[in-house]
């Protein structure tokens, strides 16, 4: 009752008291609905202004996606749990598709539930054979259920790869996924071990991104509710580092080559446990020097993995560059020699099973007659 502009005639000065003790006792009645009913979340209103108004247009997935119901999902069994969820694996009973289910845990605001929404409508249109795809989203009960694609290989944590062959190809594939999300300017902010899936043709595929990032945004970044810092960039733990400029792609980055480096050696990179406590683990990473590929690797991987894990993020390359990296673009050659002299080997095969064949047809055609002509002689 403090007016900031001059004071008004008293009949004036009255009318704003009242409204003024009336303010705190209105109230506008909020929506109920029913939560027993799983239906999925609406998308995000479109951009056209005249059409914002209406909330039922908003209600309808577009015409390029295909709806699944929650009611033809059935568990087959629980694949996965964590401090925000469980991932189960469900069949869908029309079509006897395979998915995974993730239900993340807790009740959230709505203005985290539109972000949730808009997030859900952009992972549904990303398309990378080396990305996790999501088929949609439900809010069953307020717990939010998200529909991904099911690997049935499950996660690369604590996956041991010494073969540097082998782990050139799965950085190949990270990195195909990595680039394809930060040219559409999606940072993952979680590159782990546990969010690297793999199939049973042997593809990598990232996992876990968008609505994790979307929730963490309304905590503590190293919360130990949203996950582990122990792959966490040296500027994101220590805000004071980089001028307090955070780079979400160089971060995503730094947690792929520690990620790279762990499958190599075959232990967290680290000289501490990554199941330590938050002071240890911020005293390694963000004070201790960025850690190293031990002397029995190659040239190129040392090299590889420190042009992922420099200390100043704008030092650090790019997903795109990387992928040109010797580390890569050699081992790729490699195989695509291989490739080639196999199925050369494979066409010479052939080539010869194929001679052998109309020599054989030949001498059949060949010796025939005489057969024919013997036996009729003898009729």
């Amino acid at each position: 009752m403090r007016p900031i502009q001059p004071p008004p005639p008293s009949t004036t000065n009255t009318r704003t008291d009242n409204r003024t003790r009336r303010r705190p006792d209105l109230t506008l009645p909020l929506p109920r609905r029913e939560p027993s009913l799983a239906v999925p979340l609406p998308l995000p209103p479109p951009t056209n202004p005249s059409s914002s108004s209406s909330s039922s247009g908003s209600l309808q997935p577009p015409p390029q996606h295909t709806q699944l119901s929650f009611s033809e999902l059935d568990k087959e069994r629980r694949i996965g749990s964590g401090s925000g969820g469980t991932v189960y694996k469900v069949c869908h009973r029309p079509t006897g598709k395979i998915f995974a289910l993730k239900v993340i845990y807790g009740t959230h605001e709505d203005s985290v539930r539109r972000q949730i929404c808009r997030e859900i409508e952009i992972l549904r249109q990303v398309n990378n054979p080396n990305v996790v795809k999501c088929h949609g989203m439900f809010d069953n009960a307020g717990e939010i259920q998200v529909v991904l694609e099911y690997m049935d290989g499950g996660s690369l944590e604590g996956t041991h790869i010494p073969n540097e062959s082998s782990l050139s190809d799965l950085s190949r594939q990270i990195l195909c996924g990595l680039s394809y999300l930060h040219r559409r300017k999606i940072v993952h902010r979680d590159i782990k071990p546990s969010n690297l899936l793999i199939n049973a043709k042997r593809e990598v595929k990232i996992a876990d991104f968008g609505v994790g990032r979307i929730l963490a945004q309304t905590m503590d970044p190293c919360n130990s509710a949203v996950g582990t810092i122990a792959y966490m960039s040296p500027e994101r733990i220590n805000t004071d580092l980089n001028q307090g400029v955070y780079d979400g792609y160089a971060g995503d980055i730094w947690s792929f080559g520690v990620s790279i480096l762990e499958f190599y050696m075959g232990r967290f990179p680290f000289n501490v446990s990554r199941q330590g406590d938050w002071a240890s683990l911020m005293c390694a990473i963000c004070i201790s020097p960025p850690p190293e590929a031990p002397h029995t690797a190659s040239r190129e991987l040392r090299s590889f993995l420190a042009c992922c894990l420099q200390r100043e993020p704008s030092k650090r390359w790019t997903a795109e560059k990387l992928l040109l990296h010797p580390f890569i673009a050699n081992n790729q050659n490699h195989n695509q020699v291989q490739n080639q002299s196999q199925n050369q080997v494979q066409n010479q095969v052939h080539q010869h099973q194929l001679h052998q064949q109309q020599q054989h047809h030949h001498h059949h055609q060949h010796v025939l007659p005489p057969q024919q002509h013997s036996s009729s002689s003898h009729g």
